[in-house]
């Protein structure tokens, strides 16, 4: 690893430590050079999860989407964003779980909404309202409908 501050390679590890649930390593180096610490991470490299949007083009899975549509139908509700962080975490894992390279966006939605209905109703019905297209206030009625149900048999 080449020092960020002078640039020769000979450094050693000074303390390891597991992040996100032991899915990467942060480091901390010293430089034997300059005597100058930095940090480094490392990550497991996994395969990468392809997304068949509607349109039909695809594109890697990205996270940060997730997270983005999540915050967005949690707006002004008692959600954190490391709530929503973990959320998308555990979409991304189940989804990885399942071992297919591609993947639908509506599939995507649907791992979203199970996950997202254990953490706030509210935002769950904003996300179902965007991810099924809801076109009138009987969409809204009837998903409603679905989560009480659900909520009744868990």
């Amino acid at each position: 690893m080449k020092c960020p501050f002078c640039a020769i390679d000979n450094d050693k590890v000074i303390d390891s430590r597991s992040i996100e649930d032991g899915y990467s390593i942060r480091r901390r180096r010293q430089c034997l050079s300059c005597d100058k610490r930095f940090t480094t991470f490392e990550h497991v490299e996994e395969s990468h999860i392809r997304v068949v949007k509607r349109s039909g083009s695809v594109e890697a899975f990205d996270k940060s989407k997730v997270a983005k549509g999540v915050l967005w139908a949690a707006k002004n509700r008692p959600v954190s964003v490391d709530q929503v962080e973990d959320l998308s975490a555990s979409v991304e894992q189940a989804i990885r779980l399942e071992k297919i390279p591609e993947v639908t966006s509506q599939h995507i939605g649907r791992v979203v909404l199970d996950f997202l209905r254990d953490l706030d109703e509210v935002a769950y019905v904003r996300f179902a309202s965007v991810y099924k297209g809801f076109e009138s206030l009987s969409d809204f009625h009837a998903e409603m409908g679905l989560l009480e149900k659900q909520t009744h048999n868990s």
